[in-house]
C-alpha cells in the first residue's frame, strides 16, 4: 500500500521557510506556503521562484503559495512557522482558528520575544497548549540549502511523533535531520549564537585573524552554555549542531545576516545603516539587548555579550569591544570542568606571589 502523502504548511515567505517548503515538496509532501505579500505569492505560483529572498533558487513547482491562512492550514499535519520573532505571536494568533491539537507545530525562528523573554516554541505552547511542538535549529544558511549543499539540522522536541514526522518530511540526500529531546537547549543555542556572529563580523572587519576568531567562538560557546544551563538547558546540547555547529557557520560566513551587520559596523557604519543595508531581519540585534538584561537579572557572567551591547546601543566604537575582549579576567576555560569560582578563589589565595 502506498504511503499517504503528508500535508505540510509553511508560514512565512523568507529564505529558510522557502527552502524548507521546497525540500518537503521534493520529498513528496503536499506543501502550501503562506505569506502576506501578494506579489511574492503570484511569483512563487507562476515562476516557482522567491525573487525577494532566494532569487536564483528554482523551487519545486508543487509548492502552492497563498495569502490566506485558512487555505494553507486546512488539513495540514505538519506546520512549519518561519516568521521573525517580532511578528511570531501575532501570526500564530491569526492562525489559531484553523489550528488543531492533532497538528505538529514547529518553529524555525532563532529569536526571543521581547516583552516575555519566551522562545518561539514557548510562544507556540503558550498560545495553543498543544502537545506536538518542536523547534528546528542548526547550521542552516538558506542559500546553501537552496544550492543543495550538504546540510544538517536538529529537530528538538520532547514528543517523539514530532521528531519522527519532521525527519520524514524534510530528511533527504543533502539535508540531514537529527533528533534531540532538549527543545529548550537547542532553541537557546539557535537564538544566542546570533549575538556572537555580530561580534565575529566586527572582528573580521577590524582585520583580526583566525586566532582571534577561534578565541571569540570558543569563549562564546562557554558564555552561551553558561547562560543556557542557568536557564535549565543541558550543556551537552551545545556540543551539537544547534550549539557549536551553528556558532561555527554563523561566525565564519559572510552569508550570515548577523555577521554582515557586525562587519558593516566594524567598517564604521551605525547600527541603523548596517541593518537597513541588509534589508532583512538580523535577530541577533534584538537578542543582545534581551540576553544582557536577563543575564544581569540572573547573575550570569557574559562579558562578550555585554561588550557587544555597548557597541550596538551605547555608542562605544567597535575597536573598544575588541580591547575589552582581551581585558576580561583570565578565568577558567571549560567551566563545567573547572568552575570560575574556583579560579577566582585561587587568585585570592595566591595574591602576593608577584607583588
Amino acid at each position: 500500500m502506498a504511503e499517504q502523502q503528508i500535508k505540510v504548511a509553511v508560514l512565512g515567505g523568507g529564505s529558510f521557510g522557502t527552502a524548507l517548503a521546497s525540500i518537503a515538496a521534493d520529498n513528496g509532501a503536499h506543501v502550501r506556503q503562506w505569506m502576506r505579500d501578494e506579489a511574492l505569492v503570484a511569483q512563487i505560483n507562476q515562476e516557482h521562484r522567491n525573487g525577494r529572498y532566494l532569487p536564483h533558487y528554482a523551487m519545486n513547482p508543487a509548492v502552492q503559495a497563498s495569502t490566506d491562512l485558512h487555505t494553507v492550514l486546512d488539513d495540514a499535519e505538519l506546520v512549519l512557522i518561519s516568521i521573525p520573532s517580532k511578528a511570531f505571536r501575532s501570526v500564530v494568533q491569526a492562525a489559531k482558528p484553523w489550528l488543531k491539537a492533532s497538528q505538529i507545530l514547529v518553529s524555525t525562528t532563532k529569536g526571543i520575544e521581547s516583552d516575555s523573554f519566551l522562545l518561539m516554541s514557548q510562544v507556540l505552547a503558550d498560545e495553543t497548549g498543544f502537545s506536538h511542538i518542536g523547534v528546528i535549529a542548526g547550521p542552516n544558511l538558506a542559500s546553501e540549502i537552496a544550492d543543495k549543499q550538504l546540510t544538517a539540522t536538529v529537530i528538538a522536541s520532547a514528543d517523539a511523533l514530532t521528531r519522527t514526522r519532521v525527519q520524514q518530511a524534510l530528511g533527504c540526500r543533502y539535508f540531514r535531520v537529527y533528533a534531540s529531546n532538549d527543545r529548550h537547549g537547542v532553541e537557546l543555542g539557535g537564538a544566542l549564537k546570533n549575538i556572537y556572529a555580530i561580534a565575529a563580523g566586527m572582528a573580521a572587519a577590524l582585520g583580526m585573524g583566525e586566532n582571534t576568531r577561534s578565541m571569540l567562538m570558543t569563549r562564546a560557546l562557554a558564555e552561551m552554555s553558561r547562560f543556557a544551563v542557568a536557564q535549565g538547558a543541558n550543556p551537552m546540547t551545545f556540543l551539537g549542531l544547534a550549539g557549536v555547529g551553528d556558532l561555527i557557520v554563523t561566525c565564519s560566513s559572510n552569508l550570515s545576516r548577523n555577521y554582515r551587520v557586525g562587519y558593516a559596523m566594524g567598517e564604521g557604519r551605525s547600527l541603523e545603516e548596517a541593518v537597513s543595508a541588509l534589508g532583512q531581519v538580523a535577530e541577533g540585534v534584538n537578542t543582545v539587548k534581551l540576553v544582557c538584561a536577563k543575564a544581569q537579572e540572573m547573575g550570569v557572567y557574559m562579558p562578550l555579550a555585554e561588550g557587544l551591547s555597548h557597541v550596538l546601543f551605547g555608542g562605544v566604537p567597535a575597536q573598544e569591544m575588541a580591547r575589552t575582549l582581551m581585558m576580561g579576567e583570565q578565568s577558567s576555560d571549560v567551566e563545567f570542568i573547572l568552575p570560575r569560582e574556583a579560579v577566582q578563589q585561587a587568585h585570592l589565595d595566591n595574591r602576593g606571589w608577584h607583588e
